[in-house]
């Protein structure tokens, strides 16, 4: 008499069997994600090391790392379009071309992060 209605125990379920998928797939992902960063941020350091040197302060190392957990704040948006196309009815096709999602904000993560070099941190190192 006690039981749960089994709708709510299938529901319960199939959210836990998405949200595994979902954590599964982006968090796979957000190592080759920190890297291209990484490394878009060490190509403009290398490229224009002797004006960067100066920056090698504790503050704007401090600065950087602020910026880099800002950035894995935006990776999380991800789950915020994964989780609900995953319960729709194109969970299948989602799935097959959800890269296209990491594809885009990838291109957008290495867009800001050649503007806030290029922009806001290299003119004002001095």
């Amino acid at each position: 008499m006690d039981k749960q209605p089994p709708i709510q125990t299938n529901t319960s379920g199939r959210l836990r069997e998405i949200v595994t998928d979902a954590i599964g797939y982006w968090e796979r992902r957000r190592i080759l994600y920190n890297g291209i960063l990484a490394t878009v941020v060490a190509f403009w350091f290398l490229v224009t090391w002797p004006h960067f040197r100066p920056a090698l302060t504790l503050q704007t190392l401090l600065f950087f790392f602020v910026l880099a957990m800002l950035a894995n704040v935006c990776y999380c948006v991800a789950y915020l379009a994964d989780v609900p196309m995953q319960y729709s009815l194109f969970q299948t096709v989602w799935r097959r071309w959800r890269w296209g999602l990491w594809t885009v904000g990838m291109i957008f993560a290495i867009v800001i992060a050649n503007y806030w070099m290029a922009d806001e941190i290299y003119p004002y190192i001095r």
